[in-house]
């Protein structure tokens, strides 16, 4: 004992005086808490961990902190049940495998109507969420159609893809590039696509910056337009986008991308 005194720095003496000191009245307390939360502890199957069994305390009227019962339930070694919650994700597999990003794959564009990238936005209206879905040129950033709608369905951007069709009438083989949603996927959007000989090209999973355009446009917008402003009514959100987008973003606004022009202006330029 001389020489594990010794080893420990402490004096026998010293030692021995507290070797025959009688437990605080801290420590009686203690053990007779843990009694009480081990008694709960078994009583819930070892699934409760500190914040329960501190609950269960409380509700009996025992005053303690919370950071007390976490401190004696760890030396005394009791950890309640924690389960990883795997979720089933039916199709996920599929899912990922269909579609492909074509833009990966292909040249830049040279010019006007060769690849098209889409996408849908949140914008709140009192309180409540509305949903822009929006079609541009890849080449020019043009915002070529956009749509408005309280639900994000496929009808949502079946309009504004429409719209873009109308107003341009690409040739066939044109590229259009979206995320993984179904607003996109869904069978009637798809239908769209092959009536009009479009190839669908889509994000790479978990990948949002392969539509870096589009998510560059919702930037601006929301930092041009929709913060610090208060729109009252349905009626006066949607003509402050039509403002914006058709005769501030497309005819008036400088992009750097595009050499501090707007999208009308190299699309003028890039056709002379």
């Amino acid at each position: 004992m001389v020489k594990l005194c010794r080893w420990l720095e402490v004096s026998p003496s010293g030692f021995y005086a507290w070797a025959k000191r009688e437990a605080s009245q801290r420590y009686h307390k203690d053990q007779t808490l843990l009694k009480r939360i081990a008694q709960i502890f078994h009583w819930s199957g070892g699934r409760y961990g500190s914040p329960r069994v501190y609950r269960v305390l409380q509700s009996e009227g025992i005053r303690v902190s919370r950071k007390r019962v976490e401190r004696l339930m760890r030396e005394a070694g009791l950890r309640g049940r924690v389960t990883r919650v795997t979720r089933r994700q039916p199709g996920l597999k599929r899912f990922k495998a269909q579609g492909r990003n074509i833009l990966r794959q292909v040249t830049a564009p040279t010019g006007i109507d060769q690849v098209w990238v889409g996408d849908v936005t949140y914008l709140k209206l009192n309180g409540r969420w509305q949903y822009l879905a929006t079609v541009m040129d890849y080449y020019s950033r043009r915002i070529l159609g956009w749509s408005l709608s309280e639900t994000r369905t496929t009808a949502l951007t079946e309009s504004a893809m429409g719209y873009a069709l109308r107003k341009r009438k690409p040739k066939p083989g044109l590229i259009f590039h979206t995320d993984r949603g179904i607003e996109y996927m869904g069978g009637e959007f798809q239908k769209l696509l092959r009536t009009h000989a479009i190839r669908h090209s889509v994000n790479r999973p978990g990948k949002c910056t392969d539509n870096a355009r589009m998510e560059s446009f919702f930037h601006s917008l929301k930092a041009e337009l929709i913060r610090g402003s208060i729109f009252v009514s349905l009626k006066d959100l949607r003509q402050a986008l039509s403002t914006y987008i058709n005769k501030f973003y497309n005819v008036v606004r400088l992009h750097s991308g595009l050499g501090y022009i707007s999208p009308v202006k190299y699309e003028l330029r890039s056709t002379t």
